[in-house]
């Protein structure tokens, strides 16, 4: 099953603190993975703070057209884990 993102807050630098809807938060660090000709535009910190959580997708997005997979964001989040799985958002 495709985890489904919550919430997503910008914290620093190119870190995001993520939330699922199966509980999982973590901290993702994305700064080894703007590699691209769709993500060279995010290496620029101002342009990278300015995502959103796209409910369709169930992922983050950003102006320009970048999105990441949101079973990419849950497993680096599995890898740096904020709290237990609780069940509840």
């Amino acid at each position: 099953m495709t985890p489904r993102l919550a919430r997503a807050g910008y914290l620093r630098d190119y870190k995001i603190h993520v939330t699922f809807d199966d509980g999982l938060q973590g901290i993702i660090d994305l700064e080894g993975e703007l590699w691209g000709e769709v993500f060279e535009p995010l290496n620029n910190i101002e342009v990278f703070r300015n995502f959103r959580v796209d409910s369709e997708l169930d992922t983050i997005v950003w102006p320009t057209g970048a999105d990441l997979a949101p079973e990419f964001l849950h497993e680096r989040a599995v890898l740096n884990p904020l709290a237990s799985r609780s069940g509840i958002c």
